[in-house]
């Protein structure tokens, strides 16, 4: 389980979190919903440890991240996988050096074979088998999140954060992408969290959705519960996303 208790966050003066309450439930996919820039990301590094809060809790399996040393900290941080908005592929590598290198930082004696064979099982996962060689460039915009997904799944994680994961895709890739992240999160029973502003790939992925305004947790529900909303705030939000 993840916990977020009354966090705060501001930069340069500029409050972005405003006393984010959040439970997160082991095995479901939460939806992170909200207009561009209410602090969804932030949100997201708080989770994972990138940032450390002004004011509140994180608590992952009931620790508080705050009160971490580096090795613990770096410890929670090997249950994570994370699909970054632009998939940060690494342009100088091939595909399967991308993949691997979480698993060369984290112990570098790794046989050269095991990790071939690791790299090539989640290729299959994500279904891009065969393309280790090739580089990045090569690669078309859904091919490149693959990748990244099959990067973040590489260590095997128990949580796997998606920060916009269809964003800059065409329609028909955001809907692949949409059906491999609940395919995945039904076959190898992690927690995943998505962040989004498509109430598409909302409503294709997520168990629950909470959705961020004036830097807090404005709603949380199932997605037919904010479909079905009458609050005004929540209806000019899915309004203006076209759903």
């Amino acid at each position: 389980m993840i916990e977020i208790k009354n966090l705060h966050k501001s930069f340069n003066s500029k409050n972005v979190l405003c006393g984010v309450d959040l439970q997160i439930e082991s095995g479901e996919a939460l939806a992170i919903i909200g207009p561009s820039g209410c602090g969804k990301s932030v949100l997201l590094k708080h989770i994972v440890g990138l940032l450390l809060p002004d004011e509140g809790e994180v608590y992952v399996e009931g620790k508080n991240l705050q009160l971490l040393n580096m090795d613990e900290l770096y410890k929670i941080r090997q249950k994570f996988g994370f699909l970054f908005q632009g998939a940060a592929l690494f342009d100088s590598m091939t595909v399967e050096e991308n993949i691997s290198l979480p698993l060369v930082e984290h112990n570098g004696t790794l046989d050269k074979s095991f990790l071939s064979k690791t790299v090539a099982e989640k290729l299959e996962l994500v279904g891009l088998s065969g393309i280790e060689k090739l580089k990045p460039s090569e690669l078309s915009g859904g091919m490149k999140k693959r990748v990244g997904l099959a990067r973040a799944l590489v260590t095997n994680p128990e949580y796997i954060l998606y920060d916009e994961p269809t964003t800059g895709l065409d329609p028909i890739t955001s809907d692949s992408i949409d059906e491999l992240i609940k395919e995945l999160n039904d076959k190898l029973t992690v927690t995943s969290i998505i962040v989004t502003h498509d109430m598409f790939s909302v409503k294709n992925v997520a168990d629950k959705i909470s959705m961020m305004h004036d830097g807090k947790i404005y709603f949380s529900g199932t997605p037919n519960d904010i479909i079905q909303s009458n609050d005004p705030i929540v209806v000019n939000f899915i309004k203006r996303t076209g759903f």
